[in-house]
């Protein structure tokens, strides 16, 4: 049986590798995935990696937990001036990600295990394709 293996460790994902498959997790099941700066911060640069790594054929995205894939942006940091990260600056930068999943070489599967709601939605409609139980 093949393992997953960590490939950079975040606050808030999961960036794993196994077999030629790169699987990114939105680890925050408490707020049902939601992402915040930071979350996205870590997600464009783990997009990034699989982008440049040879050894990175599939890319899927998928949330923690069994209730939620992502349930769009955390309203606890929103903030005058939108999603206030720990630096304190009003951004959220998701548009970024959702450029970064399109620009991608390669596929990125959205493995949605729960609701997808407002941006959550969004981001598995960026994706290649769309699994879900």
């Amino acid at each position: 049986m093949r393992k997953w293996t960590s490939i950079k460790t975040h606050s808030d994902i999961l960036f794993e590798f196994c077999n030629g498959v790169a699987k990114i997790t939105i680890n925050r099941p408490e707020v049902y995935n939601a992402f915040r700066p930071e979350t996205n911060n870590q997600m464009l640069e783990a997009l990034e990696v699989c982008r440049e790594r040879n050894d990175i054929d599939v890319v899927v995205l998928t949330g923690a937990g069994e209730k939620a894939f992502c349930s769009g942006g955390d309203q606890n940091v929103k903030g005058v001036g939108g999603y206030v990260g720990e630096d304190g600056v009003p951004r959220l930068n998701v548009l970024d990600v959702h450029k970064r999943i399109r620009e991608m070489p390669k596929p990125v599967i959205a493995m949605v295990n729960g609701y997808a709601i407002g941006g959550g939605h969004v981001l598995h409609v960026v994706c290649d394709l769309t699994l879900s139980e």
